[in-house]
């Protein structure tokens, strides 16, 4: 059975950081380019950064460049968001998503084809 699961995410206060994580079971996560999602209460999911399957990463400039990276684990099978200078509107649902090309990274989430079940992140004083 092919899994993401995520975990790491949490309460913390503005300004605060935290690094979810993304592990795969069942498939090796280095052939897959992966996407990091979001949905807060009341909203449509979006996209905030992707990877891409040789480590390139691109991430929403409006909500989060500068603030999030992404890094792979091989060896964990596993992709790391960290997230500094966290906002209150940095709230939400946080889902990892994994999309088998060869090509690049996307912030849509049409292509994506494996989802984990998501993790909380909640910034708040």
């Amino acid at each position: 059975q092919l899994q993401l699961v995520e975990s790491g995410g949490g309460l913390v206060q503005p300004g605060g950081s935290l690094r979810p994580s993304c592990a795969a079971s069942g498939f090796t996560l280095a052939d897959y380019a992966i996407g990091w999602f979001r949905q807060a209460p009341g909203k449509e999911r979006t996209g905030v950064s992707c990877i891409t399957r040789s480590g390139r990463a691109a991430h929403d400039v409006d909500s989060v460049q500068g603030r999030f990276t992404l890094s792979r684990d091989s060896a964990k099978n596993t992709v790391y968001l960290q997230m500094s200078s966290l906002k209150p509107e940095d709230t939400a649902v946080y889902y990892c998503a994994a999309h088998r090309t060869d090509w690049g990274c996307t912030m849509d989430d049409l292509p994506y084809e494996i989802w984990g079940q998501g993790t909380q992140v909640t910034v708040s004083s």
